[in-house]
């Protein structure tokens, strides 16, 4: 029997995208996709993404995206 592999949680990576240069952005490994979700969000630091992504509001942000639901 194959173990089924988790996926990663969600995690701040640098953006790619020029406009926002050194900032961070929040990325969620879904099953059914390729590519993570990006949260539309821009975080100074690092630290502040990752912050969000353990508050309530990013807890709730996280499960919509992974639910389909968008405010």
């Amino acid at each position: 029997m194959k173990k089924k592999k988790s996926l990663p949680g969600p995690y701040a990576a640098l953006t790619k995208d020029a406009r926002f240069e050194a900032t961070y952005e929040v990325l969620i490994p879904d099953e059914g996709r390729v590519r993570p979700h990006r949260v539309p969000l821009q975080f100074e630091t690092r630290e502040s993404a990752e912050a969000w992504i353990f508050s309530q509001d990013g807890k709730e942000a996280i499960a919509d995206i992974l639910t389909g639901k968008t405010k």
